[in-house]
């Protein structure tokens, strides 16, 4: 009796050291039929996994502010397209263009980034669609 409960208890204690994975689909998320294209002011960068987040604010047709929210893909992804963590510094303008998020609110998956220099760089993000 004791063997058969120590196996089941050394099999689920392996079981739980499996890591779990939580991406989520870009479809699910974000809708390619909806571009985006818009150009603000970063406010913060967040360079973690999975995903790097750049956070923008940007000039609403009433005259008010919105923050944007945009996606990319991981940071050593985006290492390899050629981001560095000073790429894109914080109280600098960007255009960034991508596909918005299916529920409407101000986030969206990046496509690329142009810096005020001109020059684009990709936002690695895995898509399917």
């Amino acid at each position: 009796m004791r063997l058969p409960s120590l196996s089941a208890l050394g099999l689920v204690m392996l079981l739980s050291t499996v890591p779990a994975s939580a991406h989520h689909s870009f479809s699910a998320i974000f809708d390619a039929a909806q571009p985006v294209e818009l150009t603000g002011t970063v406010t913060r960068i967040e360079w973690m996994n999975p995903h790097v987040w750049i956070y923008m604010n940007v000039a609403t047709d009433d005259g008010t502010t919105a923050e944007w929210a945009f996606e990319m893909g991981s940071p050593n992804r985006l290492t390899r397209y050629g981001w560095h963590r000073d790429s894109l510094p914080e109280g600098g303008t960007a255009t960034i263009a991508g596909s918005r998020a299916r529920d409407g609110s101000t986030k969206a998956a990046v496509d690329t980034v142009t810096l005020p220099s001109g020059q684009r760089l990709f936002g690695a993000q895995e898509t399917e669609q």
